[in-house]
């Protein structure tokens, strides 16, 4: 990588010399070079940050608030499902005069 962009930058000064392309447009070249790697830099340094936090077992917040949602609701659903249905006063009255 490194004799890459040594040989580029000297392709770059030697047309300078030449007279084919102004110092200006190699910064310009330059910058959008330097623009370019960052954003692969960025994201190789991205990929490898979620690969080992994955590794570890660890998950994103994302995923947590998802599955926190998803437990919430199923907790109500349960609740729903095992509320006792209401007594009928009458039943209740017969019952305790049958004793």
């Amino acid at each position: 990588m490194a004799n890459d962009f040594l040989s580029t930058l000297r392709t770059y000064l030697n047309k300078v010399k030449e007279g084919e392309t102004t110092p200006t447009e190699v910064a310009s070249a330059f910058n959008a070079w330097l623009r370019e790697s960052g954003g692969a830099l960025k994201s190789k340094i991205h990929e490898e940050v979620e690969a080992a936090v994955s590794n570890m077992g660890f998950i994103k917040r994302e995923e947590f608030d998802e599955l926190q949602a998803q437990i919430v609701a199923l907790s109500q659903k349960i609740d729903g499902l095992c509320e006792k249905p209401a007594v009928k006063k009458s039943r209740v009255k017969k019952i305790a005069k049958d004793k």
